[in-house]
């Protein structure tokens, strides 16, 4: 364990690992703000503890079991001459799970059910919420530790650096989410983005490789021009 702590390595891989787990987290993070604007304000906050707690022992989990994470790339089936691997199989139905849920919330938002019918909007049950969560994380955190296999020998630091990420998600969770739940703009541009990632996410399973850096860039960039337009709106209010 000292000969850990103690090479430089170690660290340079941690540090790498932690901000991989960070940026891929983005997405993971923006849906579970929305997710959680289902339940009860007072729950809000437990809900995404609870959920991002047990997306981390799940993560752990997948971590202790590398050998089968690495097997899940070897071909299972093949479709329309494309072989279909087990990873890649995780990436289409959980990319086909995300289109549903923004595509069902962007409906939502536009015919206005959660304001006309707050009834049904609670009835998602907190269970039913930390379930999504972990299921849309597993999809999220795949390819992410598939990469950490390839960067790093060490379990510990994996471990170490899954552990550490989460809990900067637990930070930075709460103010974006409540952003996110306060600004209609903003939501419906997050369930955009989540759409794209779903599209993304399906490609990806049928060996269409698209980088998120080009994906995140342009969620960057769209998120600038809205709280510029927002700033805009609120100046002209003042008027």
């Amino acid at each position: 364990m000292m000969e850990l702590l103690t090479d430089p390595q170690m660290w340079i891989a941690f540090a790498t690992l932690t901000a991989l787990e960070l940026v891929l987290g983005i997405d993971n993070i923006i849906f579970i703000s929305i997710l959680v604007d289902k339940l009860p304000v007072e729950r809000r906050e437990a809900a995404r503890r609870i959920g991002l707690f047990a997306a981390m022992f799940m993560r752990i989990g997948l971590l202790l079991t590398l050998a089968w994470i690495v097997g899940m790339t070897a071909p299972l089936f093949s479709i329309l001459g494309q072989d279909i691997s087990g990873r890649d199989l995780v990436l289409i139905l959980g990319g086909l799970f995300l289109l549903w849920k923004s595509v069902g919330e962007i409906h939502q938002t536009i015919e206005g059910e959660e304001e006309h019918g707050a009834g049904k909007a609670v009835k998602a049950t907190f269970g039913a919420i930390i379930l999504q969560i972990m299921v849309i994380d597993l999809v999220f955190s795949l390819d992410s530790i598939i990469t950490a296999v390839g960067m790093v020998n060490e379990v510990a630091v994996m471990i170490a650096a899954v552990i550490v990420s989460v809990g900067l998600m637990m930070l930075f969770a709460s103010p974006i989410g409540r952003f996110v739940s306060a600004h209609p703009t903003i939501k419906m541009l997050a369930l955009a983005f989540l759409v794209v990632i779903g599209v993304v996410l399906i490609a990806d399973g049928f060996g269409y490789h698209m980088p998120k850096g080009y994906i995140y860039t342009a969620m960057a960039f769209s998120l600038l021009v809205e709280l510029l337009n927002m700033r805009m709106r609120k100046r002209h209010s003042r008027r």
